[in-house]
């Protein structure tokens, strides 16, 4: 029998950058020197540190292995800190059953006694302490109580309040050391910010990472919070203007409890991107709520102009496996038409098997996927909402998306000396290429995040002229194999170039004809 090829519409790889970028998670798995050069080989954008796993002393060895494989690279990578937050967990667990940890089924009574500490068989029946003492004052008979991730599922039956609990088991399984808890129905009395937390934050500051993720975020108050520690903190050798946004290192509010859906939009307001959190929202909310709850929070993020990202078990089978199952390869297709602006993997790349082959392969469904936007349309509108961005930058970003669309532009070529033009630029949602300059490092590492985005760390030209830089600019995108003579490329760069606040100009670069100059189209 022939084979048959696959119809003309379905695109292949597309040899364009990827609009969407890629978080790959650190750990064991992806420690070595030799994987983190596979890892940004293979299309790594943003690397993160998840700090509910392993010490300080742990993440100073991973940030000197990171640094050094960026340094190599010559790549613009960032890197994000993932704060745990008031993660309640079970203490530790004995290997009580044949096969590790305490096996539970269902029916079964269970106890929950404060100060226990250590799980054990009491008068024939399983029972645990907790990390968190108010779980013993706000769980009430008649709640649930949920144990890793949700696979082991109990009622609350009866209480003596400060001191026990006692649950029965609907949805057995076996619980080992330190699994999370979960209590969707209990109103916790809890910090947002825990005092480890503190530490963390501290030490990310001190340690000058791009982004700081806030978990189990519930309020813009709790973000505002944070910023305002970072901002007395600062980082070391930042210089006024490295960031647009207002702190020392921008938050990123991780959604994943139900009161940050109800104040979503001030949550918005407050942070500098948002992650969709799939893992605990989905056991925090009916599970069957997520993928619409997911669409809601990326129209939400397009339309007030905030980077987000999609994140929890978008490869989870490849942690084992070498290749995904279908719905995973759907999972993160459907992210990226959705408009994200990154999709991360966790256990994937951190304790995987295959973390090269993972990020590869997302790489891939990204770049086939975006094939198939770019045969349809630039944009289907523009997305930003500008009565909530009244700035002139972001109506410049508007301006150059209708040029885009009327010139059938190739890419898009910006001096972003901190990042801010870029950033509105890569949420007006392009579907063509964006290239951001800069010569502040710290804001060609946060450029990593934004979508669509490549960040070039350089120095303007030594004359300072937009002449000479649009030369460089024209030998760039010829490397790139992007275009062809007679394109047109749309260039936005103050003057003079590389001071922060300068008056931009927006210009057409016609490919084949930088000798002859360009015109100035736009002053803002």
């Amino acid at each position: 029998m022939p084979h048959l090829s696959a119809p003309s519409w379905i695109p292949k790889d597309s040899t364009r950058p990827a609009h969407a970028k890629i978080v790959a998670t650190l750990g064991p798995a992806s420690d070595s020197d030799e994987m983190l050069e596979k890892l940004i080989e293979a299309g790594v954008s943003v690397f993160r540190l998840n700090f509910s796993h392993g010490s300080l002393e742990d993440m100073d060895k991973r940030l000197t292995k990171v640094r050094r494989a960026i340094d190599n690279s010559g790549r613009c990578i960032a890197t994000l800190g993932d704060l745990q937050g008031p993660k309640m967990r079970v203490c530790k667990v004995p290997d009580i059953h044949e096969d590790g940890g305490i096996m539970l089924n269902k029916g079964d009574q269970v106890y929950f006694r404060k100060g226990q500490g250590d799980a054990a068989i009491v008068d024939g029946s399983p029972s645990f302490d907790v990390t968190f003492d108010p779980f013993y004052e706000d769980v009430l008979p008649g709640q649930r109580v949920l144990i890793n991730d949700g696979l082991i599922r109990m009622l609350a039956v009866e209480q003596e309040k400060g001191k026990w609990l006692r649950c029965q088991v609907t949805a057995g399984g076996k619980v080992t050391s330190s699994k999370g808890v979960n209590l969707p129905d209990s109103e916790l009395d809890m910090p947002a910010i825990t005092e480890r937390d503190w530490k963390c934050a501290k030490w990310a500051c001190e340690h000058g990472l791009d982004y700081l993720a806030l978990s189990f975020v519930r309020t813009a108050d709790e973000i505002l919070e944070l910023k305002a520690k970072l901002d007395e903190w600062k980082c070391p050798g930042q210089q006024p203007g490295d960031s647009d946004m207002g702190t020392s290192i921008p938050v990123v509010a991780k959604i994943e409890m139900p009161q940050a859906i109800t104040n979503l939009d001030s949550i918005i307001h407050a942070t500098d991107a948002i992650m969709v959190a799939r893992g605990d929202l989905g056991v925090e909310m009916d599970v069957a709520q997520v993928p619409i709850i997911q669409k809601y929070i990326l129209a939400k993020c397009s339309a007030l102009g905030k980077p987000c990202i999609v994140a929890t078990q978008m490869l989870e089978t490849m942690i084992e496996s070498i290749t995904p199952t279908r719905a995973e390869a759907s999972d993160v297709a459907n992210a990226v038409l959705d408009g994200c602006d990154a999709v991360m993997l966790s256990g994937e790349t951190a304790v995987g098997a295959h973390p090269r082959v993972v990020v590869e392969t997302m790489q891939r469904i990204i770049k086939v996927t975006e094939s198939r936007m770019d045969q349809i349309v630039h944009s289907s509108g523009l997305p930003t909402d500008m009565k909530e961005y009244p700035f002139r930058s972001a109506a410049l970003a508007k301006g150059v998306w209708h040029m885009a669309d009327q010139l059938n532009a190739k890419a898009i070529v910006v001096w972003s000396q901190a990042g801010g033009m870029a950033r509105y630029l890569s949420q007006f949602d392009f579907r063509v290429p964006i290239y951001g300059y800069t010569s502040s490092k710290m804001a060609a590492n946060r450029m990593a995040l934004y979508g669509g985005v490549t960040p070039i760390f350089t120095q303007p030209p030594e004359t300072g002229r937009l002449r000479d830089w649009t030369n460089q600019v024209e030998n760039l995108i010829r490397a790139e194999g992007i275009t062809k003579d007679g394109d047109a490329v749309l260039l936005v760069a103050g003057k003079p170039l590389g001071a922060l606040l300068a008056q931009s100009t927006v210009s057409i670069l016609r490919m084949g004809d930088a000798s002859s100059g360009f015109r100035e189209l736009i002053t803002k």
